[in-house]
Formats: structure tokens, sequence, C-alpha cells
């Protein structure tokens, strides 16, 4: 590549990454935590000092800022996206980043945690990055490149953009959002705010991926009363919410419908969480199917379970609430293709084969794209995400970057 940005990537992922900003999908603020906010003024501070202009921080959380256009008044607005929070399934405080140097090929462990290998062979792109510089969380932790990689990326290709105004672009959008793991990332003023044309989200895993076609996603919540009493004097009046609770997880597929026996374009029904006691408990699920029939049939196939487990119980109360979270962007993207062809052409110009396939899971750019606002989204190099094992290659995220920068001269001829 034509730009060194390694030193530059590495320490800024490094400081965003030791940030606490995890999201709780059980807080109902926005954001759903405040310790979000810390990485948020941050981010500002830092784009007050790279030269960024128009920085705000909305009041639903999210953090906007504006390159002004090199390339006169004609060309299109660009938005570039990422989120701060990181995910809320496994430990995300105290993370202290390891960077292995010019990575051997052999097994990675951890300080924090000697158990623990991260291996090439039960993580096959690992084993393409020898002479890498690989960057782990100690152990303990995840490590937070899911999406403070796409941040790092994001603010690096602004950075680099202001100081070199000789670089032709139009003007250009940047948001990082909270919540996104959560799915709630995108407010619904967030579009309108953005003002742009299209945009993409930087959260995506192997160089040269570009995705367009995501999950579509819906959230359950199933509630239940029993009947609460001593247990003393119990005989033929309790009723055990946490054992109905329990009859409708075993009710449910247990050999296919569940992530862990799902790939490929195969949908699921995932029970996330269990909480509660004798007299209430409450089961949260996600539902997830790349058609809306699909999704919509395993939001059927719940209720009917959650009516059949009450049918056989009717001094109890079960009830089930079934949320929409986000939809597939390539109902949308198919009717025009133009920011996916523009990706596409930016990856061939920096000497990538570009490669798209359905993502298993979502990104703001799912539900951006839902409101109007076309959101491909973009390699950035981040494995195995959620956990403890979280790994990215800093060398793929300087990729990334030029990608940013190439979609940003070319975007400007569009």
């Amino acid at each position: 590549m034509s730009h060194d940005f390694q030193d530059e990537l590495t320490s800024r992922l490094i400081r965003y990454c030791k940030i606490d900003s995890q999201s709780d999908a059980d807080s109902q603020s926005s954001p759903s935590t405040g310790i979000q906010l810390d990485m948020q003024h941050l981010l500002m501070n830092e784009l007050k000092e790279i030269g960024a202009q128009e920085i705000t921080l909305t009041p639903y959380g999210t953090v906007l800022a504006t390159l002004p256009s090199t390339a006169g008044s004609d060309a299109p607005t660009l938005a570039l996206l990422a989120h701060v929070d990181t995910a809320p399934q496994f430990n995300a405080t105290g993370v202290k980043p390891v960077v292995h140097k010019s990575y051997n090929g052999g097994d990675i462990s951890f300080p924090d945690a000697p158990e623990l290998t991260l291996s090439p062979v039960q993580s096959p792109y690992l084993a393409t990055k020898q002479g890498h510089d690989i960057v782990t969380a100690s152990g303990t932790t995840l490590l937070g490149a899911d999406d403070k990689a796409g941040v790092a990326i994001i603010m690096t290709a602004a950075r680099h953009l202001l100081a070199n105004p000789e670089i032709k672009h139009g003007k250009i959008r940047l948001a990082f959002t909270p919540d996104e793991e959560i799915g709630r990332g995108v407010h619904p003023d967030l579009p309108r705010d953005l003002a742009a044309d299209f945009a993409y989200t930087f959260d995506g895993g192997e160089v040269g991926n570009i995705e367009y076609e995501s999950f579509s996603a819906d959230g359950a919540k199933v509630h239940v009363t029993g009947v609460s009493i001593h247990p003393g004097t119990a005989k033929d009046t309790l009723v055990n919410a946490l054992h109905l609770a329990a009859k409708v997880l075993m009710t449910l597929p247990q050999t296919t419908l569940t992530p862990d026996t799902s790939d490929n374009r195969d949908g699921f029904i995932m029970a996330t969480d269990l909480v509660g006691n004798a007299a209430e408990a409450t089961l949260t699920f996600i539902l997830r199917d790349f058609e809306r029939d699909g999704l919509a049939a395993k939001g059927a196939l719940l209720q009917s379970v959650v009516e059949t487990v009450q049918l056989t119980e009717p001094r109890a109360t079960l009830t089930c609430e079934i949320t929409p979270q986000y939809r597939n962007m390539r109902y949308w993207l198919e009717k025009d293709m133009t920011p996916v062809t523009l990706a596409q052409d930016a990856a061939r110009a920096i000497g990538l084969t570009p490669r798209s396939a359905p993502i298993r899971g979502g990104t703001d750019g799912s539900r951006l794209t839902e409101l109007g606002l076309p959101c491909p989204n973009i390699f950035t190099g981040m494995q195995e995400l959620h956990g403890p094992l979280e790994w990215i290659s800093v060398q793929d995220m300087a990729i990334a970057t030029e990608m940013a920068l190439k979609l940003a001269e070319l975007a400007a001829t569009t």
C-alpha cells in the first residue's frame, strides 16, 4: 500500500480498546450505558484536534462530524460509520491489549489465561497472517476490535484526508454510534442528521469482504407468572414459573433451528437469557432469518410453543412479545447496487478481489438501509468476536484504511 498507517492504527486501537464501553440490553436509556460516552467524548476531542467540522454529540448518543468537500459542491455526500460499544456477551472491563509483533505462525498464548490458546488450526484465517502484527486481549476479556477497529480505521482515514486537502473527495460525514451490539445503534433521526447520499459501516471481517445482505432480526420476551406459596404448604397450589420456562425451552427444537445447528442461509431461534424465580420468570430470545417469511415462521413457532405450555397449566400466565429489530439490507440494496458496485471498484483499485457473502448477523447498516440510507458493510479484519480469543491484524486494518480513502476518492465521481 502507498501509505504507512500501522503505527497510528495500533496506537488508536489500543487506546480505544482500553476504554470500557459495553452496552446493556436491559437498560432503557439511550445510550444504554453511560460509559459509552467516555469513548464519545474522547472521539470528539480527537476530531477537533485533526480539524474536523460540525462535531456534535446527538441527544441519542451518536458522535457526528464533517470532512468538508475538496471536490466541489456537486459531489455526493458519503457517510462512514462505526460503533463504539462492545458486546455484552463477555467481560469487557479492564481490557489489556497485547500486540504480537511479526506473528510467527504458531499458537498464541495469553498472559492472564495460560490455559487459553489461539491456534491457526482452529482459526484458518490466522494461518494466513504470518509476519503480521496481531492484537489480542490478555485472556480474561474480549478485545473490542468489534468495532473499535472500525473506529480506528475511520479516524485514521479522516486524519489523513484532513492533513492532505489535495486529495479530491466530496463531503464526508462521520458517525460513531452507541448500542449497535444490542440492536439499537440507529436512532430514527440518524439518517436525517447524517444527510448523506449513501454510507458504509466498517464493521466486517476478512479483507475483501463487502457485505450487502444480512439477517432479518426480531427479539422476543416470554414472561411466565406462576403461583407462589411457601414450599411447606405448596401441595396442589404451587406453580413454579421456572419449571414452565424450562418447559418452553425444552419444547422448542433442540437439533434444528439453534445457532449451533445452523449455518449458511439457515435461520435460528436462540434463548439468550433466563432470569427470575419460582414466582416469575422471563426468557429472552433472538430470532434470525434471511427472509421475512422465514422470520415470521420462527416467531409463530415460538408463540405456538408458549401457547402449548400455557395449556398445560391454566393457573399460570404466559405471554410472548415479539419486537422487530432490523431487516435484511438486501431488500433495498438490490434495487440500486450503486454503493455496492462502488465498494467493489474501490477494492479492485487497491489490489483486492472483492467477495460478498451474507452476514449471519446485522450491522447499523441494516437498519440505516431500511430507513432509506443505503449502507453496505466493509471489512476491518476482526476475528473470533465476542470472546477472549478475539484478534485482529494491524496490516488488515491498514488495508481497510486504504479502502476508506479509495471510497472517498471514487465517491466524488459517482
